[in-house]
């Protein structure tokens, strides 16, 4: 029996104009028409949405196969709401039946003049699970108060959801990666547009124009927004980063490498940074060549800064802010790290969908720019990688060649590994009782620098960081997320010292995954476990250290497993420099330190992503 389409059926015979959205109702149907599909019913329970075909069986038949006609049919779907966008009333035209199959070729089932609205969702890609893929249906009534009543219930039920967002700053870094900043920013605007997400855009013109402003905004102006979203590459974002916490995260400075040669003073005597002191060195704003810095001269929060007495605090971590990252970079590691992807669809996608992730960020305070500098501090942090020697040389080379883009990497790492160099340094370092065994094993293996050339049987099992890992919830005794003000180790912590000649001296505050390292520096480094991932590269023959980046290159690799690796997690250390000096790389940002400390505080930051799939 033909069913007519523009019957009014519903189910519980309710009546779309008499039916308010409660969050309480257990069911809600009725009778419309999908397109390209065909009469469905629609039915919505607390936490998501269902419909299947009302045919679900004609003359006992299976209706995929009908008269010996193949019906191609999306005819039983769920939607959760959590994985709803946008609902949206659209007025009158055609919907469509679903289209038949048969030996021929394929056939158009009848259309109907309707009046229409459209449901956005996500699914995840069949090939790349960590992907999101928009999915949009179309559905058709011939009463448009009923079509209305579920584009209200929908959205009333999406309004519901605090973690969504719904006023976003937004800085689009117009020559990021490929000079694609803004294309990024014009594929991925719409998305935000259809959730209904208020965007204040701004286009950078200048280097360092984000930091500006962030840091000059004041807290009151920040509550009007629930985050911060950079179209643009790891430096970028690390910028925006800076221009937030440089004039509002107050912490205790990390010791200087000095004092570790004398009792660790009390926390009350220990410097703390105030929110009206200088964090920066007056005389490096013109030397250094990272753009960060140059515009980071202008940064006195006691003078230029529109914070005043009277402002609203800004606490750390702050739930309610958030970062986004919509990738436009070079290497965009932060966004891998994250999301699992490297697609920008998938990014505002998690965004508009109001998911969160803590993250870790590294305070790294420079003591001595240089063996003769006056002591300041100068202070930057770090939501992924800090490193010296091979990666600092790296970037430093790279920027002579910025005309090449994303290749001028791969060009000066090359330049850098043929160099070979190496420089000799003093790091030290909190010693944390997961390290124990590592060193007693690492003291009692033995073998000469070829039996370094493979993997040695100290490789420990990998727990790698996924969406809703049970690592980064976990709130370690070594750190307070709710007060990151406080140090994440004890004056009475131990420190170990490591002197000698080093290729590479790098701290990973996350995994680094990239395209060029499938599973960054270090496979099993969290987003947010309280602890750096230091990394040293002792000075080795070159086939060594070609094996070590090799390594690096290779999924499921083993770049830490070799006799002139040093691998320590850690939450705090210090450097100091001798002799011939490189360069720091913090985020992407060339930083020149002779002396210099670094501490991690755990989930710092909240970032609009859901970690990675397996």
């Amino acid at each position: 029996m033909e069913r007519n389409p523009n019957e009014n059926d519903f189910l519980e015979n309710n009546s779309p104009e008499n039916v308010p959205f409660n969050s309480q109702d257990s069911i809600f149907s009725s009778n419309l028409f999908l397109d390209g599909d065909g009469e469905v019913i629609l039915t919505q329970t607390s936490d998501k949405l269902h419909w299947k075909s009302v045919e679900s069986v004609l003359n006992g038949q299976d209706p995929s196969s009908c008269f010996g006609i193949e019906l191609v049919s999306k005819s039983e779907t769920t939607l959760c709401f959590s994985d709803i966008y946008s609902a949206e009333f659209i007025n009158c035209g055609l919907v469509h039946e679903a289209s038949f199959l048969n030996a021929r070729g394929p056939l158009l089932g009848q259309s109907f003049e309707m009046y229409r609205f459209t449901i956005r969702g996500v699914q995840k890609s069949k090939s790349q699970p960590s992907v999101l893929v928009p999915s949009l249906y179309t559905f058709g009534h011939k009463d448009s108060q009923t079509c209305q009543m579920w584009v209200n219930r929908i959205n009333d039920h999406l309004n519901m959801d605090a973690e969504r967002p719904k006023n976003l700053m937004v800085f689009v870094h117009p020559k990021s990666g490929k000079g694609l900043g803004y294309k990024v920013w014009e594929t991925v605007a719409p998305t935000f547009s259809q959730a209904k997400v208020k965007t204040k855009v701004t286009v950078t013109e200048r280097a360092g124009q984000a930091l500006d402003i962030m840091s000059s905004i004041t807290n009151k102006e920040l509550s009007a927004y629930d985050g911060v979203v950079a179209v643009g590459g790891d430096g970028f974002f690390n910028e925006i980063l800076n221009g937030l916490l440089l004039s509002r995260h107050k912490s205790s400075y990390p010791p200087r490498p000095t004092e570790l040669n004398h009792p660790v003073e009390e926390n009350g005597n220990r410097p703390v940074l105030d929110a009206n002191g200088d964090i920066r060195d007056p005389s490096d704003s013109c030397e250094d060549e990272s753009p960060l810095l140059k515009q980071s001269a202008n940064l006195r929060t006691g003078e230029d800064s529109c914070q005043t007495a009277e402002d609203l605090e800004f606490s750390f971590p702050n739930e309610k802010f958030r970062f986004g990252i919509i990738p436009a970079g070079s290497t965009d590691a932060i966004v891998i790290c994250t999301t699992g992807a490297r697609d920008a669809i998938t990014s505002a996608l998690q965004i508009v969908l109001g998911k969160a992730v803590c993250l870790d960020v590294a305070q790294v305070v420079r003591w001595k720019k240089t063996c003769t500098s006056k002591d300041e501090p100068c202070v930057r942090y770090a939501a992924s990688f800090a490193g010296y020697g091979f990666y600092g040389d790296v970037i430093t080379e790279s920027e002579k060649y910025r005309w090449m883009g994303p290749k001028r990497y791969d060009y000066a790492g090359t330049k850098v590994f043929l160099r070979h160099r190496s420089y000799e340094a003093e790091v030290a370092y909190v010693e944390v009782e997961s390290e124990k065994k590592n060193i007693g094993l690492e003291k009692g293996s033995s073998g000469s620098w070829t039996k370094g050339l493979w993997p040695l049987l100290k490789k420990s099992e990998r727990v790698a960081c996924r969406a809703n890992c049970g690592i980064c919830k976990t709130k370690a005794d070594h750190t307070s997320a709710k007060c990151p003000s406080l140090e994440p180790y004890s004056k009475d912590s131990r420190w170990l010292k490591s002197r000698g000649r080093f290729l590479s001296v790098g701290a990973a505050v996350i995994s680094c995954r990239n395209e060029k390292a499938p599973d960054g520096l270090v496979a099993d480094a969290h987003l947010s476990d309280g602890f750096l991932h230091l990394i040293l590269i002792k000075d080795c023959p070159h086939a060594f250290y070609l094996c070590h980046l090799l390594q690096l290159a290779k999924k499921d690799g083993n770049p830490l497993d070799y006799e002139f690796v040093e691998h320590h997690k850690t939450p705090a250390f210090t450097f100091t420099s001798f002799g011939k000096e490189s360069i720091w790389n913090v985020d992407g940002e060339l930083f020149q330190a002779h002396q210099l400390s670094a501490q991690v505080f755990r989930g710092l930051i909240n970032l609009f992503a859901a970690g990675p799939e397996a």
